[in-house]
């Protein structure tokens, strides 16, 4: 069983998210998973152009680290989403990441996966923010299993407590990968999303090539 955590937050190893990120992961190692963890801040990932390559061809025309990064989550059974609120949102950097997935969105490749979020905010919209991340991998064809949002303005210690949520919601991670655990209202979107995209790509065969092969080699299209 393995389980990514990519921590986007600038701050480094002084990040409050990271604290967070790295007890999902600790809870999920003490459950007998093995963790990477990631620092999307110190990585190389250019902005997505829309150019719509990686529709056609399967690959991007710029030459960065998000590939690598893509092939370590691709890798994994877990994945950890990670940020600091930022103006209630994720940060820059992450959402960076996000937008240079969208041919994954369309091949819904994170199918089989589990995922959860955590967020740190001074003091508002955590819980929201996390929410947002959750439903990234939830787009992405992934189920997800939970969130931790804290809010650390006016109690620095609040995040004391969060990191105990954190490695329950690691174990819970495991779990959920261990019994393949289901959730029939994920389940139902996961299942519309999927007739949605493959209906576009059908559409779009003659341009979309590499997605349309995609989905015809796993035998979902004629």
């Amino acid at each position: 069983m393995k389980i990514i955590g990519i921590n986007a937050s600038p701050k480094g190893e002084k990040s409050q998210t990271r604290r967070l990120v790295m007890g999902v992961l600790e809870g999920a190692r003490q459950a007998g998973a093995d963790i990477t963890f990631v620092d999307v801040c110190g990585l190389e990932i250019k902005y997505c152009t829309a150019c719509g390559t990686c529709y056609a061809k399967g690959e991007c025309i710029h030459d960065d680290d998000f590939p690598t990064l893509l092939e370590k989550m691709l890798d994994a059974d877990g994945i950890v989403l990670g940020s600091p609120n930022y103006i209630n949102a994720v940060t820059a950097q992450l959402k960076t990441m996000l937008d240079r997935m969208a041919d994954v969105v369309h091949c819904q490749t994170f199918a089989g996966k589990y995922g959860c979020a955590v967020c740190t905010a001074g003091g508002s919209y955590a819980n929201e923010v996390a929410d947002y991340m959750n439903m990234a991998l939830l787009n992405f064809g992934a189920k997800t299993v939970g969130r931790v949002g804290v809010l650390v303005g006016a109690d620095p210690n609040a995040i004391v407590g969060a990191e105990k949520e954190a490695k329950e919601l690691g174990r819970k991670l495991a779990e959920s990968i261990r019994s393949k655990w289901s959730d029939p209202a994920q389940e139902k979107i996961l299942a519309e999303r999927k007739e949605y995209f493959k209906q576009m790509i059908s559409y779009n065969k003659d341009l979309w090539k590499h997605e349309y092969d995609y989905w015809k080699d796993l035998g979902e299209l004629k």
